[in-house]
């Protein structure tokens, strides 16, 4: 738990949020009535960003000596694929890279693709006392149990049994698609060796990356701790629904807000933003695809019609962190002085993303009306970068890539969309006035 709250304290201090607060000096408030917005990040997040279930394509699922299956993911620099699959004729041996799982990228960025088998260990689960390789076949059989911690398996067992190297037994392969995603392929090659086994179907999953470290490093499986989770039907039976479930649960959601922009208008459009157009170069652009919020906060100082400019919070570079293992995710608040006849837009990026940003929808809201107006909050393509799966792209700007430029019109991203389904936009974004 220490270790994530650090991971996240230094997402917090990422420099391109590095923005204060700005108030529109050149249109002085009128006398009116206070009005307090708040703006917090309720999204119960999740620490894996893909997770799945693999097996055979054949009429059975079991991965048989020369036998290869296949799965697909996205994955940004930093982040690892892990797996987990039964050796079938065992007791409870698993096959699974060592923790964090297979890298992806070479430092520099460039995908990592070929063979990379070597990085396959094979593992004992530390539930059932081993036997001959081969004298029983994916099912605990009648063999003794035990409570020991998992421990690699390298050349003999506890009990003296002999096993070839796991990367004799096991052919992995990684093919880059492009666009950050990859195909894995898992080819059973122990046919020709003196431990022919057959693989279970398994699980694999990808962690969330913040300010450079993975959110959960071991999401299947702890070297030196018990097994936990399911992984025991993995390793005994060759069964994977109870650990992906398991690893379902834990997928999903988990992104920053960046420092809210907020603009209090009279008699024009809202001012941010029109859906239908391509970004006008005023800033919304940086805001979308960096946090960076400054530039269309000194251009809408400007503006004819816009009576008061903040970027909050006001004091520093704090981002708004979603809600972690039931704790409160970011709030920040703002005292407004507004007019019957005003209105209240705002922007905030979707921060593992390349280009979305939340925003007011339509002309903006009644900046004199009360209570709960998360309704009125839309997530939107701002159509200036290349989009990737949110939370695992090579070129989004936040997990230290470098956008792809494209030109298309600001449009509400749909939800289901290409890349995840998404949670109801008021349970990521809460926004109150008072």
């Amino acid at each position: 738990m220490n270790k994530l709250k650090s991971s996240w304290l230094v997402l917090a201090a990422i420099p391109f949020f590095l923005l204060s607060c700005d108030d529109n000096d050149d249109n002085p408030m009128e006398t009116g009535m206070p009005s307090t917005i708040t703006i917090e990040n309720v999204l119960d997040s999740k620490p894996l960003v893909e997770s799945g279930v693999f097996q055979h394509n054949g009429a059975s699922p079991v991965i048989m000596p020369g036998e290869s299956t296949s799965f697909q993911f996205s994955a940004a620099k930093g982040q690892a694929i892990s797996f987990a699959t039964m050796y079938g004729w065992s007791n409870d041996l698993f096959f699974a890279p060592e923790n964090p799982g297979i890298k992806l990228y070479q430092d520099n960025g460039t995908p990592i693709e070929g063979d990379v088998s070597s990085q396959i260990k094979l593992w004992d689960n530390g539930t059932r006392i081993n036997q001959t390789p081969g004298s029983t076949v994916m099912h605990p059989g009648t063999a003794e149990t035990t409570a020991q911690n998992i421990t690699e398996v390298s050349g003999t067992d506890a009990q003296g049994h002999t096993y070839a190297a796991a990367s004799s037994l096991m052919k992995v392969n990684l093919h880059y698609e492009g666009n950050s995603m990859f195909t894995l392929t898992i080819t059973n090659t122990s046919g020709n060796t003196s431990n022919p086994t057959p693989f279970s179907p398994g699980v694999w999953a990808i962690s969330y990356i913040a300010g450079g470290n993975l959110l959960n490093p071991a999401p299947l499986y702890k070297k030196g701790s018990p097994s936990v989770n399911g992984l025991t039907k993995i390793a005994e039976a060759g069964d994977p629904m109870d650990l992906g479930n398991y690893i379902k649960g834990q997928t999903g959601i988990f992104t920053p807000l960046s420092p809210i922009l907020v603009v209090v208008y009279n008699g024009i459009d809202n001012p941010i933003y029109k859906t239908g157009e391509n970004d006008k170069g005023q800033g919304l652009k940086e805001l979308a695809q960096k946090g960076d919020a400054s530039i269309l906060a000194e251009y809408l100082k400007k503006v004819q019609g816009v009576k008061q400019v903040y970027v909050l919070p006001a004091a520093g570079s704090t981002v708004l962190l979603p809600k972690i293992a039931g704790q409160s995710g970011g709030k920040v608040s703002q005292q407004l002085n507004v007019t019957p006849g005003d209105k209240i837009a705002i922007a905030t990026m979707y921060g593992f993303s390349n280009d979305w940003f939340f925003a007011t929808k339509g002309s903006g809201i009644d900046a004199t009306q009360k209570g709960d107006i998360s309704s009125s909050i839309a997530l939107y393509d701002n159509g200036t970068a290349l989009n990737q799966f949110p939370g695992a792209g090579i070129t989004q700007f936040n997990l230290a890539g470098t956008p792809l430029t494209e030109s298309k019109p600001i449009q509400e991203v749909p939800n289901p969309n290409a890349f995840t389904t998404l949670p109801a936009i008021s349970n990521i974004i809460k926004v109150n006035l008072q």
